[in-house]
C-alpha cells in the first residue's frame, strides 16, 4: 500500500487530497487541513513506518544476550524525537499537529518502553550484570542522545538563519 499527501491548497477551502492506493485500486479522501481526520491519518502513517523501520533493524541487529537492538532503536529514538521537536517545531510551514503526529506516530512506534521493561526484568533472572548494564546504557544513553538530539538541531537551525540572513 502506497500512502501520499497529493496536493494541500492554501485556498478558502484548506483541503488537502490524500491519495491511498493498493494495485489497482485506488481511493482519494478529502480531509480538512488541520482538522482532526488529517491528524489521525497522518499519526497512522507515521506509526507504521515508525513500526516497519523498528521491525528492520531488528531483523538487522544480531541476536545476542544482551539487548542490542532494543537498546539501539530506544536509543535512537530518543535522538529523533528530540530533533524532531527542536528542529521540525521551527519551520513556518509545518503546523504542530504535524510535528506531534512524527514525534507521536513515528518515534512512539519506533521505540517501545515495554520492551525494555521485559527484557530488563527477564535479563535480571539470569544474568544480573547484563540487565543493571543494560539498564544503565538506556537511561543515561537516552538523555545523552536527546542532548545531542536537541544540540544538533540547534546548530542546523543557526546555520538555516544564517543561510537565510545572507539570501536575503
Amino acid at each position: 500500500m502506497t500512502f501520499a499527501i497529493k496536493h494541500c491548497f492554501d485556498s478558502v477551502d484548506n483541503v488537502c487530497l490524500i491519495t491511498l492506493s493498493k494495485g489497482f485500486l485506488r481511493q482519494a479522501f478529502l480531509f480538512t487541513r488541520g482538522g482532526r481526520n488529517l491528524y489521525y491519518v497522518l499519526l497512522i502513517f507515521f506509526g507504521i513506518l515508525g513500526a516497519l523501520a523498528r521491525y528492520s533493524i531488528e531483523l538487522t541487529l544480531p541476536t545476542t544476550p544482551f539487548p542490542l537492538a532494543t537498546l539501539f532503536i530506544n536509543l535512537l529514538g530518543c535522538f529523533l524525537l528530540a530533533f524532531v521537536v527542536r528542529f521540525l517545531i521551527w519551520l513556518p510551514r509545518l503546523s504542530s499537529k504535524m510535528v506531534t503526529a512524527i514525534g507521536t506516530g513515528f518515534v512512539g512506534s519506533f521505540t517501545t518502553f515495554s520492551t525494555f521493561a521485559l527484557e530488563s526484568s527477564l535479563l535480571s533472572r539470569t544474568d544480573f550484570l547484563i540487565a543493571t548494564s543494560y539498564m544503565i546504557a538506556s537511561l543515561i544513553g537516552g538523555l545523552l542522545a536527546c542532548v545531542l538530539g536537541y544540540r544538533l538541531s540547534k546548530m542546523l537551525l543557526i546555520r538555516f538563519k544564517e543561510v537565510l540572513r545572507h539570501d536575503h
